[in-house]
């Protein structure tokens, strides 16, 4: 049913999306799919790395240890941006036509009153993305 699922990753949260990493895990394992870890990181230095080559080395090895815990096909996708805050969801959906995937499976936090006004990365993605997409909270 699904070839290509596609996790975006928040490094600095990595703690708070496990639930979304399971679900691609088990499914994954289910459907002799590869999942796609795809995180958006900058191109100046920050705590995931001091430049992009060690920011893809930080994705990698993430990507590893899911491999490892779910013994399926991890394989990590790092994509660099001048300006991460601003070029996110832009970077992500354009990550899904790139990997061919034919699923998203994303971390979704509570609501709160900015996503009334402002539409979240997961939502505006589940609105405008060609292929399935599971919201996870």
């Amino acid at each position: 049913m699904f070839t290509h699922i596609m996790v975006p990753v928040d490094l600095v949260h990595k703690d708070k999306q496990q639930k979304a990493l399971d679900l691609a895990g088990e499914l994954a394992k289910s459907y002799g799919a590869k999942v796609h870890v795809v995180s958006v990181g900058g191109d100046l230095p920050g705590s995931l790395g001091h430049n992009p080559s060690e920011f893809g080395q930080t994705l990698d090895d993430f990507a590893a240890g899911l491999r490892d815990q779910y013994g399926t096909d991890v394989e990590a996708h790092p994509v660099v941006s001048n300006d991460p805050a601003v070029d996110t969801t832009q970077k992500l959906m354009q990550s899904i036509d790139d990997i061919g995937a034919d699923l998203v499976i994303m971390a979704s936090r509570e609501p709160g009153m900015m996503e009334h006004i402002f539409a979240s990365h997961g939502g505006y993605i589940a609105q405008h993305a060609k292929c399935s997409v599971f919201v996870v909270r």
